[in-house]
């Protein structure tokens, strides 16, 4: 039985070693879409991973704090969903290494077409 137990926290060990490490602040530029001449946008995104769940909100600026929905971490790997500044919502997905994590991001809508925008953020310290 003791073995059994010591494998079993082994296992939980290991899971919880490769989940990334998410909890914090995270800043990032996103790339200007639409009329030229409009700058790259600033987005702070505040995010607290328990297990798989990831909760926390995006402030993009215009539209203020929106939560995450539907937040998920598997492995290096994160996803959320979040209301976007215009209406609609923002999907994120995103590859942590370290202090960065690299997002796509796909806007609901069809003024926003299907290509999905791609930045990195980086953790503020």
């Amino acid at each position: 039985m003791r073995t059994l137990v010591l494998v079993a926290l082994a296992g939980i060990l290991v899971f919880a070693a490769q989940a990334a490490d998410v909890t914090g602040k995270w800043t990032a530029q996103i790339p200007a879409r639409g009329p030229a001449g409009r700058g790259p946008t600033e987005i702070t995104f505040v995010l607290k991973a328990e297990g798989k769940n990831l909760t926390g909100s995006v402030n993009g600026g215009r539209g203020g704090d929106s939560a995450i929905r539907d937040g998920v971490v598997s492995g290096d790997e994160i996803s959320f969903t979040a209301a976007g500044a215009f209406g609609g919502d923002a999907f994120y997905k995103g590859k942590v290494s370290g202090d960065t994590i690299a997002f796509s991001r796909t806007m609901e809508g069809e003024d926003y077409g299907t290509k999905p925008t791609t930045f990195t953020a980086t953790r503020i310290k």
